[in-house]
């Protein structure tokens, strides 16, 4: 659980079902403290610089709208619970798929650094692999973001994580 590695065949993620949907669960470390991790991960003009576009009324009960530049996924989503600078909590539906899923962040500092639980429940099992390896993307994103590196090539990342999480998704059941 670090950021400073990045590509090959690191996983963050675990996959596991409930109730006939499955759960991505992504898991991370990052140098810097809670207050800042947080701010990226809910300030808008922030989250434009390594996760996509978010616009709307971002309090709780709000809507808003995205467009996530790594999958290129645009929809609208709620915001059901926030707890600075600690949790946050989400819920968002696809339109090509009939469940609402829900995303809760959370974070612990720990000395210097920060650990970050990513989770997104209500997950199609038959695309178990896909939001995996998708929102490891993510993730990984806002490491980089963080380090002041880069985004990396999604698509290319894609293609070293996908075979990953269909063997993990395999597994699931």
């Amino acid at each position: 659980m670090t950021n400073n590695e990045s590509g090959g065949s690191r996983i963050l993620g675990s996959l596991r079902r409930a109730d006939g949907q499955g759960i991505v669960r992504i898991e991370d470390r990052f140098d810097t403290d809670i207050d800042d991790l947080w701010s990226a991960v809910t300030d808008p003009t922030r989250l434009a610089r390594w996760y996509g576009q978010i616009e709307g009324d971002l309090r709780v009960g709000g809507e808003y709208r995205a467009h996530v530049f790594a999958s290129g996924w645009e929809g609208k989503g709620r915001i059901e619970a926030c707890e600075p600078p600690r949790r946050l909590l989400t819920a968002s539906k696809d339109p090509d798929e009939p469940n609402e899923g829900v995303t809760e962040v959370t974070l612990t500092p720990d000395g210097d650094q920060t650990i970050l639980v990513y989770e997104h429940r209500g997950v199609p099992l038959d695309l178990l692999y896909a939001y995996g390896a998708g929102e490891q993307i993510h993730v990984e994103d806002l490491a980089d973001y963080i380090a002041g590196r880069e985004r990396r090539d999604a698509e290319a990342r894609w293609n070293e994580l996908e075979p990953l999480y269909r063997d993990l998704a395999a597994d699931v059941g």
